[in-house]
């Protein structure tokens, strides 16, 4: 249940505004940054993900037998915590020819089922116009990647798995969480890579959590589409 409420949290209706961010980089490449959960899909895709990959008995007996409990974790409100200890339980030993089909299939259910058709219509908006379309998101980008495929977006910031030079994952994330701060480091990187650099693009970020807050706080628009006020 802790882990429930930490990593997949129940959406109720959206407050959709449009806020301007502080400071302004026009620039000639145009960005669409989205948050998946609750920003693009209808609920949390990380926990149902974890459960399809593990069990949901394996994943309770292995995440108990940790020496820091989720319930510890949970009293912490340790997000960053509470994903790798779910990481490593559903995922160390696992072959990543079978995440991997794993993957594709959730992804068409999301795809199927799962999509809040207001966000995706702002999606499509941002693809006719020629804006280049962004996942940016702390789920896992082996599920993402495919779900971009769908959707027709152009690349993905996501939760990396591990992989050993076996073929098998190593129960850990490459790199960190991509939530909070991390959002915005990785977008910047990847705009340095492939636009020239932050100050060449006008960024429109979409979010719903305070997880969000600093990819929105980033952007030079910002689509809040969370419940009550856009956090500062």
């Amino acid at each position: 249940d802790a882990l429930a409420e930490l990593l997949g949290r129940t959406r109720g209706d959206s407050c959709a505004t449009a806020v301007s961010a502080a400071g302004s980089a026009a620039g000639p490449v145009r960005v669409a940054a989205f948050d998946v959960d609750g920003t693009l899909t209808r609920r949390d895709c990380v926990v149902p993900f974890l459960r399809q990959v593990a069990g949901t008995g394996v994943l309770g007996r292995r995440l108990a037998a940790r020496p820091v409990s989720v319930a510890t974790l949970a009293r912490r409100r340790d997000r960053d915590g509470l994903k790798a200890a779910a990481t490593e339980a559903a995922f160390t030993g696992q072959p990543i020819d079978r995440i991997e089909r794993l993957a594709v299939e959730f992804a068409e259910s999301v795809f199927a089922t799962g999509l809040r058709p207001d966000t995706v219509a702002e999606l499509d908006a941002h693809r006719e116009r020629g804006d280049t379309v962004l996942l940016v998101s702390a789920s896992f980008e082996v599920y993402l990647r495919p779900l971009a495929e769908l959707l027709g977006a152009d690349d993905v910031l996501a939760a990396r798995l591990e992989v050993a030079d076996d073929g098998f994952l190593t129960g850990r994330m490459v790199g960190a969480n991509c939530r909070g701060p991390e959002k915005v480091r990785r977008l910047h990187a990847w705009l340095d890579e492939h636009a020239g650099g932050r100050g060449n693009a006008h960024v429109t970020a979409y979010g719903d959590s305070p997880g969000d807050r600093e990819l929105l706080g980033d952007a030079d628009l910002a689509r809040w589409l969370g419940r009550g006020p856009m956090p500062r």
